[in-house]
């Protein structure tokens, strides 16, 4: 298993409209910086504390996405430096995210979660929260953010229809959207769908960012 040989398969195959997203959770630094080498400079982590000492450790070129579920406690951390905050899921959460990126003199990118999956774990907006909030006008005071697009985790079930099905309705929301009129801090850029398991579906259904770990770093070890 070479990290170098999966990256460059990714990167010869992804169409030029879509970023790859390396998930990088519970790796170590070294294995990232194996990723780095190969020339890869996006990585997605899951949790707070896992980022914040690998951001200290690596390259200061690197991108780091936060793709995992985000307490408004945690925000802080990563504020100074995060590039895209994959998970928001509620708007008590941009509050606090905008809060911190004022105070880190900074404009922090997000994406809204959708939760698209026939899975209660699954956190997320559902599309009517979304165009609510989209609507708001408490949306608008938050001048330190910006959304620039929506991100959606499919069931994990081997009907691929089902992932389809889901995929699909998420980028219907997501072109509506990018038709309508919108607010000034947020424009439809990005949609983050698809992940090891069923990118290929996701890239068919529209996706501009797969978030990719297993199929580049190899089976992940927890802690038992």
């Amino acid at each position: 298993m070479s990290i170098k040989n999966n990256l460059q398969f990714f990167l010869q195959n992804l169409p030029p409209d879509c970023q790859l997203i390396a998930v990088s959770k519970t790796k170590p630094a070294e294995a990232i910086q194996e990723a780095y080498d190969a020339g890869q400079r996006v990585f997605g982590e899951n949790k707070v504390q896992e980022l914040v000492p690998k951001y200290e450790a690596l390259p200061k070129d690197i991108q780091w996405h936060l793709i995992g579920h985000l307490q408004s406690n945690k925000v802080k951390y990563i504020a100074p430096f995060v590039h895209l905050i994959h998970s928001i899921d509620s708007f008590k959460l941009l509050e606090e995210v905008n809060k911190q990126a004022v105070k880190a003199d900074r404009t922090i990118a997000c994406l809204l979660q959708l939760h698209i999956a026939e899975e209660e774990t699954k956190f997320g907006f559902s599309e009517d929260e979304v165009t609510d909030l989209l609507a708001s006008a408490e949306l608008q005071k938050l001048t330190n953010i910006h959304i620039a697009g929506l991100m959606g985790m499919a069931t994990f079930t081997e009907d691929l229809e089902q992932i389809r099905r889901e995929f699909r309705g998420l980028r219907g929301l997501y072109e509506r959207l990018k038709a309508s009129s919108l607010p000034p801090n947020v424009m439809m850029r990005h949609l983050s769908m698809g992940m090891s398991s069923d990118y290929r579906i996701a890239l068919e259904e529209g996706s501009t960012m797969i978030r990719v770990g297993t199929a580049i770093f190899g089976d992940r070890k927890y802690d038992q």
